[in-house]
């Protein structure tokens, strides 16, 4: 991907996968099908407001990983902004919900739990290829 996607097509692509997700106790179809969703909310940085987002998420070593990969787009997903201003946000798998304290992973940390996430789920590793940040990782703990 040589260009960031625009607002207003990620806005409506999250929020029909928000609805179906759930509408559907935390499940979904289409590409994501089978695949381990949650939806993060967060707080904007600039605004204050709720801000919905659906992730991949794995479980690795006993934590709960998401990826700021915005599918190799050269810019950082806003969720990692917000995150950064506010760690705390709540998170929806399935039907439970909880609130948590985001934690960036350090660079060392976060290349060991990459290799681990790119063998669970290659595309990643193709998304860190096409672009010259590092892609974040953060871990979320329940708060």
């Amino acid at each position: 991907m040589t260009e960031t996607p625009d607002a207003e097509t990620i806005h409506a692509f999250n929020t029909s996968i928000i609805d179906e997700f759930r509408a559907n106790q935390g499940k979904v179809g289409g590409q994501f099908e089978g695949a381990n969703l949650l939806l993060l909310t967060t707080t904007g940085a600039k605004s204050g407001q709720p801000r919905v987002n659906p992730l991949a998420y794995f479980r690795i070593d006993g934590k709960l990983i998401i990826i700021g990969s915005f599918a190799g787009a050269p810019v950082n997903p806003a969720w990692v902004h917000n995150l950064r201003a506010n760690p705390a946000a709540h998170v929806e798998i399935g039907t439970e919900e909880f609130d948590v304290t985001a934690h960036e992973l350090p660079r060392a940390e976060r290349d060991e739990l990459f290799d681990k996430v790119a063998a669970a789920a290659p595309g990643f590793a193709e998304y860190q290829s096409k672009t010259s940040r590092v892609i974040p990782l953060f871990e979320l703990q329940r708060a």
